[in-house]
């Protein structure tokens, strides 16, 4: 939110800079963004003098422009030529010199030395709209006669500076939506550091009622969503554009002045926090506003033209007949403040926060009213705002009170009351503050006193402050305004004795692995857990009803929880392929999450009790699960531009590799895995690693062509799915040997063996595994043949087979005989021949 400084300090007494103010409220829990010096005017109209024209001639190249001299008061007249036709000699006018730089919206441009026709200009005489003091472009700004040659502009027109402070404002925090609420918090710190100070609210006195010449009935049907609704009539306004202060003060913090009482309820809600709005009364059918709900589908259409189709949660504003506006978000068209307009209502109300932003939601419709509304505003300021509107509209429009002001308030609201303990707040902040301090801060922040004891206070806090309703809540406010910085670091540190669990163990593992795969090359990646539903509607293997969505997405981009980690690595590697960087080898590590419809637990009953809450959660909880997963992509080139290495392109043997090196480094027996092809929509071709329950360790293949070409990636990409999870289930009671490396030398065996075309590698090695589980250490493939001079749908392996013994040396009847085994075993389950 923006805060004007100079604004500011007609609230609370300080002596300080923007800086220093700054400082204060960012020590106060306010944190400030940034500050930046600001002029009403862009540009501070640096460069523009008052000058006067001392002769003006036309232009004898054509038929509109002028040649002019200029007095700037420097001594020297200045020559201008000057295209408009109200130029002439003896005029008092605006002067931009060279040098000087004009802003049109963002654009800037620099007055420059330049002949026009041919003949010389040294600098520009200004209309209204190119220094930004108006919007006529009808001619030159004639000033009058008193006015001095050689003056600023800046000072004729008594431009001053002023500084933007911008605050974040946490979504707790409504009461600091308006600079009168930034200034109790920044009054509360100077009371705390001894700062002389003084809080000003403005006082409402002066307001009356003029006549009840325009009375208009409300009537509260939705009083849910609306505990309070004030309104009081204008007559006779002049809606014109609103004098300069008032325009400076909107454009300081970045609103566009539009007329008098439009601005009038603009400079209220930021000066209060309370949002207001204006009808034309004479557009009010039946003389009555009703607050209610309209049918579902009632067409509605809004300010700025466009049509909604009104729920039947949407807050309406109605006259006798139709809907004005939804409520605390948008107004209706015809139904505002315009030039011809001259009875008006201002309407001030506390809408419940949760129908106003679900209705803002709803309608894609976000605007400074909505903001405030629905995090929840002061419900005792209703009346106090529309007085100071009243008050202002009558000093700046002419108008006259001619009601009643209507507070219709079915539901009052009631502050909070919190008991405190000064026990509790020592322990809560960690040090001891004396009790004069803990109750000195709470009354500046307006929290009255009921009691107070010497074990604590009785509070009654301000029902504007909706965040501050239990004793930890007291104390947080406490502690901000006392510092954090004043509470010491202790000198001693607590602990405890922890043992290494679980997640303790698979952390440094996840670094370890990390490690591994940067140090070959892989860069880590981290994607949004939030994904396209798209994504999951044409994939078969990973279900689009499996997806968690969201209730209240950000956008359709964001409206699901991910299921699979190989999207986001798409969606990375198509971004860097974008940039000219095709070979990437990525890794991530990242929850994905599933639904399961069969496990959802049926409607909860009403009235359930508590003790069996804890149940009926569980059981709704029942239908959501998430693992974590380790994703690795590899594509584009392994090698590339190495004088000592041709070119060569990443492959799946490649991918498996890096896989099998996790699962080793993980120490994982390879006894305990099973490899078996897989059938997935999101590969063209890939295979599967289970544990020996058959669940599905690690998947791994080329990714899908059709998926491919929708992230319009064009080399192949190898993508494997680890979860790690599983891992770490299938890892925990693997205890860490160490053993003496083998002083027994290794035998090496190839075989040639001719296959079916469909035998994957990936079973010949299971076999393998399972016939010689003691002495065989590696199975490797180090040739693939097909063509000619083999049998049709046949292919040939050449299989390398590493034994060894730690204790002995093998013998050739040793070695013959597990080697006579291999090749039975790959016989009789895959039909394979020798070659």
């Amino acid at each position: 939110m923006n805060i004007s400084y100079k604004w500011l300090r007609e609230y609370v007494d300080f002596d300080m800079s923007a800086q220093e103010v700054a400082d204060a409220l960012t020590s106060g829990g306010l944190e400030v963004d940034s500050v930046e010096e600001v002029q009403t005017i862009k540009g501070g109209l640096q460069g523009l003098v008052v000058g006067q024209v001392l002769t003006c001639e036309v232009h004898p190249n054509s038929d509109h422009m002028h040649i002019t001299t200029v007095d700037l008061g420097t001594g020297e007249p200045t020559q201008i030529v000057c295209g408009a036709p109200n130029v002439a000699a003896g005029q008092k006018v605006i002067v931009a010199t060279l040098g000087t730089k004009l802003y049109d919206g963002d654009e800037c441009f620099t007055i420059k030395k330049s002949k026009l026709r041919g003949v010389e200009s040294n600098g520009m005489i200004c209309a209204e709209d190119e220094i930004g003091i108006g919007t006529s472009h009808d001619g030159i700004i004639v000033l009058p006669e008193g006015a001095v040659v050689g003056t600023p502009a800046a000072e004729y027109y008594h431009l001053e500076s002023d500084y933007l402070i911008e605050v974040d404002i946490t979504p707790n925090r409504a009461d600091a939506c308006s600079h009168y609420g930034v200034a109790r918090d920044l009054y509360a710190y100077l009371v705390q550091n001894g700062i002389p100070t003084a809080l000003h609210r403005p006082s409402d006195e002066a307001f009356q009622v003029d006549n009840n010449e325009l009375p208009i009935s409300v009537e509260v049907e939705a009083d849910e969503a609306c505990p309070r609704y004030c309104a009081v009539s204008l007559r006779n306004c002049e809606v014109k554009e609103s004098p300069e202060w008032l325009q400076n003060r909107l454009k300081v913090i970045g609103l566009r002045p539009i007329n008098n009482i439009v601005d009038i309820t603009n400079y209220i809600m930021m000066a209060y926090g309370q949002p207001l709005h204006c009808f034309d009364a004479d557009m009010i059918k039946g003389g009555k506003v009703i607050v209610k709900t309209m049918p579902e589908g009632t067409p509605f259409v809004t300010l700025d033209g466009v049509e909604h189709k009104l729920s039947e949660r949407d807050l309406a504003i109605c006259n006798a007949e139709e809907p004005m506006c939804i409520a605390g978000v948008f107004g209706g068209k015809g139904s505002g403040t315009y030039e011809t307009t001259k009875n008006v209502l201002l309407e001030s109300a506390y809408f419940n926060p949760t129908w106003i932003r679900k209705s803002a939601r709803r309608h894609g419709l976000s605007t400074d009213a909505s903001f405030r509304f629905e995090r929840g505003i002061d419900p005792f300021g209703q009346v106090y705002a529309l007085k100071q509107a009243a008050i202002m509209a009558k000093e700046l429009a002419g108008a006259e009170v001619s009601m009643e002001i209507v507070d219709v308030n079915p539901r009052p609201a009631h502050n909070f009351i919190v008991d405190l303990t000064f026990a509790y707040c020592d322990r809560l902040i960690g040090k001891q503050l004396p009790h004069n301090t803990i109750k000195s801060i709470c009354e500046s922040l307006e929290m009255k006193v009921l009691e107070e004891t010497n074990e604590g206070l009785k509070l009654e806090v301000p029902a504007y402050r909706v965040d501050v309703q239990r004793p930890c809540d007291v104390v947080e406010d406490i502690l901000r305004i006392y510092g954090y910085n004043n509470v010491e670091i202790p000198q001693s540190m607590n602990s405890c004795i922890a043992v290494k669990g679980e997640n303790d163990k698979s952390h440094k593992l996840l670094n370890l692995v990390g490690e591994q795969l940067v140090g070959c090359g892989f860069n880590e990646i981290l994607n949004n857990s939030l994904q396209k539903a798209s994504y999951y509607e044409e994939t078969g293997s990973v279900k689009a009803e499996n997806c968690v969505r969201l209730l209240n997405p950000l956008s359709q981009d964001l409206s699901v929880l991910r299921q699979t980690l190989l999207f986001g690595g798409l969606e990375s590697i198509q971004r860097n392929a974008n940039y000219k960087m095709p070979n990437l080898r990525f890794f991530e590590f990242g929850n994905c999450y599933y639904f399961h419809a069969e496990k959802k637990c049926a409607d909860i009953i009403p009235g359930v009790s508590s003790s069996r809450e804890p149940e009926v959660i569980k059981h709704v909880l029942d239908a959501y699960s998430e693992d974590a997963h380790l994703g690795l992509w590899v594509t584009g080139k392994r090698v590339e531009g190495n004088w000592a290495h041709p070119d060569e392109d990443s492959s799946f043997a490649e991918l498996k590799a890096y896989v099998m090196n996790i699962l080793n480094r993980c120490g994982v027996p390879f006894g305990m895995l099973v490899f078996a092809p897989l059938e997935d929509s999101i590969f063209d071709k890939a295979i599967q690693i289970q544990n020996r329950g058959g669940k599905q360790l690690v998947k791994m293949g080329v990714v899908a062509h059709t998926l491919q070409k929708r992230f319009d990636i064009a080399a192949p990409v190898y993508f494997a799915d680890i979860n790690w999870k599983l891992l770490m289930k299938l890892i925990q009671k693997t205890a860490v040997t160490y053993k003496e490396i083998s002083k027994f030398p290794a035998v090496s065996r190839d075989l040639a063996l001719l296959l079916d075309k469909s035998v994957e590698f990936a079973e010949i090695e299971k076999i393998a595994y399972q016939t010689e589980k003691k002495l065989l250490r590696e199975v490797r493939l180090f040739d693939v043949y097909e063509g000619k001079n083999l049998p049709a749908g046949k292919k040939s392996y050449a299989v390398n087979f590493i034994l060894q013994d730690n204790d002995k040396t093998l013998n050739d009847k040793q070695i013959d005989a597990i080697m006579q085994k291999l090749i039975g075993n790959l016989t009789k389950q895959l039909n394979a021949e020798l070659r």
